[in-house]
């Protein structure tokens, strides 16, 4: 009796993975043979090129991935507007150690959302430390009118090298606050990369309205590394460190979110959303970060349309703006998702580089979710080696919607990781460090993931 009963569902199960199976290879098709995202990422690197929030280029971004996500025919293409910081940079800095009559220029980027120098720039003592900490506890009386100088590398014992980013992170975050209360005139942090090279790295810093703020940049490693060696060289009154940047907060301004949509034909108000960040930092093209990501997502829309793929649930690709300085477009897009009373399954982040797929990462979920998942869907996922489906953190923009929309499913795209932070915030992130090859099997690895939520939830 229980074989009778057993036979029906094992011969179900066949069929459904069949069928997935055949679906999924024809994304992969799709994808490999007719991408579009390589091109489109071409264009939006060359020739609208640096995408910073409130900048010229970001409005032209805007205008663009509109008239795209138009051009491929999606049912619904619209803008949610958000008012975004705006941030320039100025004229390029430079920066010397000062031995003596000695000075000897190094690679130095104003960190983002920073304050200038004054204009003749600024000179001081310097000193040297590896954690927020040390600041703490050396205290006013070794920081006050002082220089700090972050230089904690990359923790190469990590092999994911977004962990060993995480981990030195909050020295460029919260590092120029912090030292600004103990007396310091000014702080320069290590460049955030594995990578021994002489470009900097910008990033985000905490910019406190009310309180006060210095003057921080980024230094190159080769930088970074030139400087800590002379002063162990030398006596600390000896070497001192001059840099001018002049940078400057401008008032917010008006920008927007582009989203494109296949409504669900089953489940119209269910959505499953996968994007990644429009804006860019300044100093490059932003190709992987996060030209890759934006594209990429449309993509996944785009390869359904070419396939006559009608979702079940609708399926959304959002263009974010301002992850990078302020994450104001998340913040929106949340709200929206609840002020409209919208239940969303789930929402695929892609904001690691445009590097060979790996899999994906699932934030606070159960272990008994992921065994599931892991179960139903390796066997699919691994003869394109995108199995690798972990707990983990998933991403900045779609980080709101936890908060907003309870039980929405949150997941990171998890490309190979090694390469990413060569290129990161710096002038290396340019499209002829973007893989065509890796790009495309990024896109229909996450057009797969869409497709088995869409049939089968999680």
């Amino acid at each position: 009796m229980k074989l009778k009963l057993i036979l029906p569902v094992l011969l179900f199960a066949n069929q459904l993975y069949a069928q997935d199976s055949l679906t999924i290879r024809k994304i992969y098709d799709e994808a490999l043979v007719n991408g579009k995202c390589y091109e489109n990422l071409r264009y939006l690197c060359k020739e609208i090129g640096p995408r910073l929030s409130g900048s010229d280029n970001a409005g032209k971004s805007v205008i663009w991935s509109k008239k795209l996500m138009e051009s491929y025919g999606f049912d619904k293409v619209y803008l949610q507007e958000v008012m975004v910081p705006h941030w320039v940079r100025g004229a390029k800095e430079t920066a010397f150690i000062i031995d003596g009559k000695n000075r000897i220029s190094v690679p130095i980027a104003a960190l983002g959302m920073s304050v200038a120098t004054p204009k003749e720039g600024l000179t001081a003592n310097i000193i040297e430390v590896h954690s927020i900490k040390e600041v703490e506890e050396l205290g006013e009386k070794v920081i006050k009118g002082k220089i700090v100088f972050f230089n904690r590398p990359f923790d190469e014992r990590m092999v994911n090298t977004g962990e060993a980013y995480g981990a030195s992170g909050d020295q460029r975050f919260m590092g120029p606050s912090i030292a600004a209360k103990y007396g310091a005139v000014g702080v320069i942090v290590r460049s955030l990369t594995g990578n021994l090279d002489d470009y900097p790295h910008t990033g985000a810093t905490l910019f406190d309205k009310d309180g006060k703020n210095i003057p921080a940049a980024a230094i190159s490693t080769k930088g970074a590394d030139k400087l800590s060696a002379m002063l162990k060289m030398r006596k600390l009154p000896l070497v001192k460190f001059y840099f001018k940047q002049a940078c400057q907060m401008l008032p917010d301004v008006v920008s927007y979110n582009v989203i494109g949509e296949l409504t669900g034909i089953e489940h119209p108000d269910k959505f499953i959303t996968v994007g990644g960040h429009l804006d860019s930092w300044d100093l490059a093209e932003g190709a992987h970060d996060d030209g890759t990501g934006v594209l990429q997502s449309a993509e996944v829309l785009r390869i359904f349309k070419a396939m006559s793929y009608r979702p079940k649930n609708s399926v959304r690709a959002v263009f974010f703006m301002n992850e990078e300085n302020g994450n104001r477009g998340g913040k929106k897009y949340a709200e929206l998702a609840a002020q409209n009373k919208e239940e969303h399954i789930a929402a695929i982040e892609t904001d690691a580089g445009g590097f060979t797929p790996r899999g994906f990462s699932f934030e606070d979920v159960s272990n008994d979710l992921m065994k599931k998942l892991s179960a139903r869907w390796k066997p699919l996922l691994e003869p394109y080696e995108i199995d690798r489906l972990i707990a983990g953190h998933s991403g900045t923009d779609i980080g709101p919607l936890k908060d907003k929309r309870p039980g929405v499913v949150l997941i990171g795209f998890r490309p190979d990781s090694q390469r990413y932070f060569d290129v990161h915030h710096s002038s290396n992130d340019v499209f002829e460090n973007v893989n065509k090859r890796e790009l495309e099997l990024g896109a229909a690895g996450m057009a797969t993931l869409v497709y088995l939520i869409d049939q089968h939830g999680l």
